[in-house]
């Protein structure tokens, strides 16, 4: 590792525009505090019942710019009751299914008929980039569309019996499904798990994340503009420990899904288990990329380059481990150092490649990953510091040389971080990839399709990318193994968690 003193060195961020930033700017939003965005239960906007407010942040500036209504547990048990009274009702279960689902289109056009607002809210609610933003928001009104279309495509069948019998199998919703949305893509997760639940015939109670709630406001604003039955939809805004628990530990949920941290994760299925109901949880991930010594290493670097960085690194799915050949080790590091150094941090309103984090408190847990990793004797290649300037960036990271028992390697760091891992052979390979505690995606880079196929059947994960990262689309099933979750979100399969089988 004779680099090591130059990987040691600090990053400068250029200026330097990715091939694929927007040629345009949306406007920012005003930074002054005059937008509310109250809860939507039953039909109506309310405020919480304990008239509190939670101050949003724009993490580009550290300004205040908007509230939200606080919402407590007497908030989502009114909102429940509403979810409720719509299925006792069968407001949606008797709507002829095609109905349902054209509602789910015409709700998917109201979003991108009102993209331009949505994602100027998102990128200053979120810090995320304009191009980031624009990926999340048609990619909920797409799962609107996708699963608009599944609707009137949820089939029973029937089951000869012989004479003098009729046996047959019907779907049937579960009833009130409660979705407890993250921080990471608020306006996405959220199209993401409850289009598959409203296609089934199910009302639905989402809990937004505190940190980043606002657009989520617009999916409640999308349904009153179609007609959405009152209580199919309701949306509460609050923080995790009141409104979230709350909502979890309901009496009256038959369903709950849930995108997060394993710790919270983990009091989810608690609660699920005491009610004794069906849940879908996606939690943490730690993904390694394999690189194969006859791999594309412009695409390697490029994949990396989105795989880590996009999002400021605060994804669930990241590419947060790179499995390089020991031979290659060196170039691998260099290129893609170069890579992120090239990377504009800046707001997400000036065209830059990445962004902010989401907070503070993001920004100091991602500062403790790194500061660790320093203590533990990871090679620092480039980065490894919080930006001074105003808002929560941090210096795109690279470690170089890392053992994959060190703690960079295991824990989710939930940021711009990544670490470069050498192997030896591709066993060595595929156990490095599988020496951890989840099972999120996983990615090999190669051109012997043969040798890759055979390595992503022995990898242990619930997705394996093939010379890129991150699926483009949504037809495909998503979900982990081991403490990543499990159930299946996205694709057909993701219905089949919102109803159950009624043999008659």
């Amino acid at each position: 590792m004779g680099r090591a003193s130059v990987w040691s060195r600090s990053s400068t961020c250029s200026a330097i525009r990715s091939r694929s930033t927007r040629a345009d700017s949306t406007p920012l939003r005003s930074a002054v505090v005059t937008d509310y965005y109250q809860n939507y239960i039953a039909g109506k906007w309310v405020d919480g019942s304990a008239g509190g407010r939670i101050e949003l942040e724009d993490p580009a500036t550290g300004e205040k710019f908007a509230e939200v209504a606080r919402a407590t547990a007497e908030d989502v048990a009114a909102a429940v009751a509403a979810a409720r009274d719509c299925v006792t009702d069968r407001r949606l279960v008797d709507m002829k299914p095609g109905d349902r689902g054209r509602m789910l289109v015409d709700m998917a056009r109201w979003i991108r008929s009102n993209s331009a607002e949505i994602v100027a809210l998102l990128t200053q609610d979120s810090g995320k980039t304009l191009q980031e933003s624009e990926w999340e928001v048609g990619g909920c009104a797409s799962f609107f569309e996708f699963y608009g279309g599944i609707a009137d495509k949820i089939a029973g069948s029937y089951i000869p019996l012989g004479g003098n019998y009729l046996d047959y199998v019907v779907p049937v919703p579960y009833g009130i499904s409660a979705h407890i949305v993250p921080w990471n893509y608020p306006f996405e997760i959220t199209g993401r798990g409850i289009a598959p639940a409203l296609a089934a015939g199910n009302a639905v109670v989402v809990k937004s994340p505190e940190i980043d709630p606002a657009t989520v406001t617009y999916i409640a604003k999308a349904a009153e503009a179609v007609g959405m039955a009152p209580g199919a939809i309701n949306i509460v805004s609050g923080y995790g420990h009141e409104a979230g628990e709350a909502l979890a530990s309901h009496p009256d949920i038959n369903q709950v899904t849930f995108t997060g941290s394993v710790s919270t994760g983990q009091k989810v299925l608690r609660n699920a288990a005491e009610t004794i109901i069906p849940a879908v949880v996606e939690l943490g991930g730690k993904s390694a990329g394999i690189v194969l010594p006859d791999a594309d290493l412009d695409n390697v670097v490029e994949q990396t380059r989105w795989g880590i960085f996009s999002n400021a690194g605060q994804v669930c799915s990241a590419l947060a481990r790179l499995v390089v050949p020991e031979a290659l080790h060196d170039e691998i590091v260099d290129r893609v150092v170069e890579r992120a150094k090239s990377l504009h941090v800046a707001p997400g309103a000036e065209n830059s490649d990445m962004g902010s984090l989401v907070s503070k408190v993001q920004q100091d847990r991602v500062d403790r990953h790194v500061r660790k990793a320093n203590e533990d004797g990871a090679m620092l290649a480039t980065g490894g510091q919080a930006i001074d300037r105003p808002g929560y960036f941090y210096e795109p990271t690279v470690f170089a040389g890392v053992s994959n028992d060190l703690a960079i390697a295991q824990e989710e760091v939930f940021g711009p971080v990544l670490a470069v891992i050498p192997y030896s052979d591709p066993e060595d390979a595929i156990a490095i990839a599988n020496d951890s505690d989840f099972g999120l995606v996983a990615g090999i880079f190669g051109n012997d399709l043969d040798h890759i196929t055979h390595m992503a059947d022995r990898l242990e994960a619930g997705q394996v990318f093939v010379n890129e990262w991150f699926l483009p689309g949504i037809e495909a099933p998503f979900g982990g193994f081991k403490k990543s979750g499990f159930g299946r979100e996205k694709g057909a399969a993701a219905v089949q968690s919102y109803y159950q089988l009624k043999n008659v």
